[in-house]
């Protein structure tokens, strides 16, 4: 039985993607890195291929978080501050669950991210919920990458 890791999502089955890893025993997170060349123009969003999808157990979540070298050395910042990846992401119909990483560029140059170059760190990590929370929950998710409450 799987737990919680990490897979390649089937657009980039030939892409010679590696699973990430934590850079040492007492690192909380995973280095995802960048699926595939690209440019982000000076104060430009966009949303950067990690290639990669996430399982986990009911009541985890994947937060995504900056890499502190980022803003300094790169000119970007994760937009969102936190992302949050959801259990019930994986594998979803519209994008099989594909982890992006929404990055703004806070330069007045073009930055380029090249492929398997470190782009953010991910942490899987319990939540807890309200009382009364499972009585209201009746909807299953169907699409990918910002479709909740839609």
């Amino acid at each position: 039985m799987k737990t919680r890791g990490f897979e390649i999502v089937s657009k980039y089955e030939n892409a010679g993607l590696e699973l990430p890893v934590r850079a040492t025993k007492q690192a909380a997170g995973y280095d995802l890195s960048v699926a595939e060349k690209l440019v982000i123009q000076p104060g430009e969003i966009k949303l950067v291929p990690t290639g990669l999808k996430a399982y986990m157990q009911a009541g985890e979540v994947l937060y995504l978080y900056d890499r502190s070298s980022n803003p300094r050395k790169k000119g970007l910042i994760l937009i969102n501050s936190v992302g949050v990846i959801d259990g019930d992401y994986y594998n979803n119909p519209s994008n099989e669950g594909e982890i992006f990483a929404q990055m703004k560029n806070i330069t007045e140059s073009e930055v380029v991210l090249e492929k398997g170059e470190r782009i953010v760190q991910a942490v899987f990590m319990p939540f807890l919920v309200a009382d009364g929370d499972e009585e209201t929950l009746k909807t299953t998710r169907t699409g990918g990458f910002g479709s909740t409450g839609h």
